[in-house]
């Protein structure tokens, strides 16, 4: 029987926060399990060209694994380079569970443990749960007539097929949003000819990135300039809030620094009126890009807008909305996950065999994004509305991660076997976190958004500050919990 202190399901940086995190703490009994054949998560598993962070590097860390990055904004590789780093130096690899995918899981409240079930490891046992599998791990492709027959290659981003040449082909990317902004200008220059399908523009800003030198390298070496730097970065960041929030005048700047940038970039105005959004920037994803535009002014790369989308799909194509058939080699699919419904993708049985699914019917919740009442002991890293839109998701797990082992301290130094939000400690909570964000611009800016459940709840951001969702998670609060 396999059975440990903690499980925790996912080895992305969310897994391997907490396994460090549990690691300082003094808890060694844990194990982390790992659907795919190899650890790591969202940058080994993202291998798409031109894959890259959009958050400076420094702060898309961990704080306590500093590094001597190459550039700003890290491509794919050298993020896989740091994550693989990180397992190292803190010994996680041999306290992973491989090809281990999580088909349900189980709360036991005769023994006090979970009961995780795999498809091909058999099952585990625990007394704590940490759920890391991320809310960008559950790829979306949408259906279209016809789509079965086509005869050509097609994949989504998240598994592009390295074994297939794209140079010299005809290539459709469905999709264009932050992956396909990122890909476009990455294979535009090698295929015959590129379709670009947009169902709506999306506001871009440029990307101020910059090679470090060798003294720049070196500086980032020494933790007290990194930590310097990560904090600098950190509060340039968090203004940004201020525009999405709290000051129209504000986000207007803004906006109009992303329309100058696209007339500068875009001089034709039938591309360009295509390339305008309609909603407010900041309600949807904002692209940091300064190569996006320029590849879709190339002369091998058509932009079909909504009215020119995709009808049907063929054997040999794609039939349009304005009635043409293009043909293509291959689609590819960038079309972004289950990030709000879809945030955890397996079954979960709690207290009185309480279904989560069941409670999230009407859109996901938890108390500080992170714990949910009939659900003891279970912690959702990244879960509903801790999703941040100005700065790095890092800083938000990494505060997660005070509460989640304040909780298990807690019920280890006092001889308990269990901890469970109560019901009106989370429903107040909620109820906070959806009052304030109707001042956002997720909320109000006009758009549809992968932010929002099927309900219309803003469920994939926090509506506010970081830091004040770290003030929030600093210490545990045991009169909004039940300890039995």
């Amino acid at each position: 029987m396999h059975t440990y202190h903690v499980l925790i399901i996912g080895s992305g940086f969310g897994g391997q926060c907490a396994a460090v995190n549990l690691l300082k703490a003094g808890f060694d009994d844990f194990r982390i399990l790992e659907r795919r054949e190899f650890f790591g998560g969202t940058w080994c598993q993202n291998t798409y060209p031109g894959a890259a962070v959009d958050v400076p590097s420094p702060l898309y860390s961990l704080s306590f694994a500093p590094y001597r990055w190459s550039q700003m904004f890290a491509g794919q590789a050298e993020l896989r380079r740091y994550t693989e780093q990180v397992i190292e130096r803190f010994g996680l690899r041999e306290r992973v569970e491989l090809q281990a995918e999580v088909e349900r899981v189980a709360w036991d409240e005769a023994e006090k443990r979970w009961a995780v079930h795999t498809r091909a490891k058999g099952s585990f046992y625990a007394q704590f749960l940490v759920n890391a599998t991320g809310p960008l791990s559950q790829p979306v492709i949408p259906r279209f007539p016809g789509q079965d027959r086509f005869q050509g290659k097609t994949f989504h981003t998240n598994h592009w097929d390295h074994s297939y040449d794209y140079r010299g082909k005809r290539v459709a990317i469905v999709g264009s949003g932050a992956s396909a902004a990122q890909v476009i200008p990455a294979i535009a220059p090698q295929v015959e000819h590129l379709h670009v399908f947009q169902r709506t523009p999306h506001w871009v800003l440029p990307r101020a990135d910059r090679t470090f030198g060798r003294f720049q390298r070196w500086l980032l070496g020494l933790k007290p300039a990194y930590t310097l730097l990560r904090w600098l970065i950190y509060w340039q960041f968090e203004t940004r809030v201020i525009a999405f929030k709290y000051s129209k005048p504000a986000i207007r700047l803004v906006q109009q620094q992303a329309l100058r940038f696209l007339k500068r970039q875009v001089p034709d105005p039938v591309l360009r009126q295509k390339l305008t959004p309609d909603f407010t920037i900041g309600c949807k994803r904002v692209l940091v890009s300064s190569t996006y535009y320029p590849a879709l002014n190339r002369a091998n790369v058509t932009l079909h807008n909504r009215e020119q989308g995709i009808a049907s799909i063929d054997e040999t194509g794609i039939n349009t909305e304005d009635d043409r058939h293009i043909e293509v080699d291959l689609i590819v699919w960038s079309t972004g996950y289950d990030a709000t419904d879809g945030v955890i993708s397996y079954p979960v049985s709690g207290k009185n065999a309480v279904q989560l699914r069941e409670v999230w019917a009407e859109y996901p919740r938890a108390y500080l994004g992170t714990s949910l009442p009939d659900f003891p002991n279970l912690f959702i890293v990244t879960g509903p509305n801790t999703g941040i839109g100005h700065t790095s998701a890092l800083f938000i797990i990494e505060s997660q991660m005070n509460y989640i082992l304040d909780c298990i301290r807690t019920v280890q130094a006092n001889g308990l076997r269990s901890i469970e939000v109560r019901h009106d400690a989370e429903r107040t909570y909620t109820a906070m976190i959806h009052r304030e964000m109707q001042r956002t611009v997720w909320k109000s800016g006009g758009c549809h958004s992968w932010y929002q459940s099927r309900s219309g709840h803003v469920i994939a951001m926090f509506p506010g500050f970081s830091f004040s969702y770290h003030r929030l998670t600093r210490a545990l609060k045991p009169a909004d919990h039940i300890f039995s």
